[in-house]
């Protein structure tokens, strides 16, 4: 899988608390979750982004916006709009003041608000799980990544704001696949409408060549790849190969190798039933000494202390 693929099963959402928001103005909410990545998606009305970043941005019916965390940020029906809520890691919200909230309601199953119509209404949702993969993903966007209303989009808001106030089994899987969607989705929009900051492999796949060896080293990093076996399975010369793959990339074909299984080691060292030899394995090192080796020389810390930062703990 490549690295965007990866980056849907490395931060899927697993109980990801989602909201729908029913708001007549004025309101404004200031969010202090702290969360890796906010989905948040206009479905009627609209509404304004002031990230702690400084970066503001207008929202109309059908847009969608990921804020990149752990920035807080606010969103209010005007940038002037007094603060009137706070919302923090445990999802509490509380008075500027920290009394109780006396003009929001919870208005039905994930539903909430100040208005049981509301002349905007949002979705949000937030990822408490993060990846390393998804992480390097992340940071190419800016801090409130916004995507316009489209045919992709729309679609998928428009299901998940369906399903959102159902209560049904499986009801909490069902949200966080389509979560996951409208975020991949918005995800390959934007670095499709913004293509100087995409990952430059992104670009790169659509070479035919290029775009060919990157999905060979992606779905198969265990496989010894070599300069030569890749020039051959994209039907050029060794040297024209690695001419084109370091133009495109600005790195050659066996660092790109390296970097990417360094990258797939560290999202599994995610999971704790997983071992460094059985890793080792999965991205191509003959034991888990040479992945150790390797993986302290890139990361600047051993698979043992990487799995132990505090970024790994959560």
């Amino acid at each position: 899988m490549d690295a965007l693929s990866m980056m849907l099963s490395g931060s899927r959402a697993e109980g990801a608390f989602l909201l729908r928001s029913l708001l007549d103005p004025p309101w404004s909410l200031r969010i202090e979750d702290h969360a890796p990545v906010t989905v948040l998606a206009v479905l009627r009305g609209s509404a304004v982004v002031i990230s702690d970043t400084g970066q503001t941005e207008n929202l109309a019916t059908g847009d969608v916006a990921l804020l990149r965390g752990p920035d807080s940020y606010r969103v209010a029906d005007h940038p002037d709009t007094p603060i009137h809520v706070i919302i923090d890691e445990m999802q509490n919200c509380t008075a500027v003041d920290g009394s109780p909230l006396e003009d929001m309601s919870v208005l039905g199953i994930r539903t909430w608000g100040n208005s049981t119509n509301g002349q905007t209404v949002m979705l949000t949702g937030t990822y408490r799980l993060d990846s390393y993969v998804s992480r390097q993903i992340l940071d190419s966007l800016s801090p409130v990544a916004v995507v316009p209303g489209s045919t992709e989009t729309d679609s998928m808001t428009k299901l998940l704001g369906q399903q959102i106030s159902a209560d049904g089994p499986g009801q909490e899987v069902l949200l966080d696949r389509l979560l996951d969607l409208v975020l991949i989705s918005t995800v390959r929009t934007w670095f499709t409408e913004h293509p100087d900051c995409a990952p430059q492999w992104i670009t790169a796949y659509e070479d035919p060549v290029i775009g060919h060896a990157l999905r060979l080293m992606h779905n198969r990093p265990e496989h010894r790849w070599t300069v030569e076996s890749l020039a051959h399975e994209t039907g050029c010369s060794r040297a024209a190969f690695a001419r084109r793959f370091t133009a495109q990339l600005g790195i050659g074909p066996v660092g790109y190798l390296t970097q990417w299984r360094l990258s797939v080691a560290a999202n599994l060292l995610a999971d704790p039933s997983r071992t460094v030899s059985s890793i080792a394995r999965e991205v191509g090192y003959s034991s888990p000494f040479a992945l150790t080796t390797a993986f302290t020389r890139h990361h600047g810390m051993s698979p043992r202390s990487f799995r132990q930062s505090p970024a790994q703990q959560g």
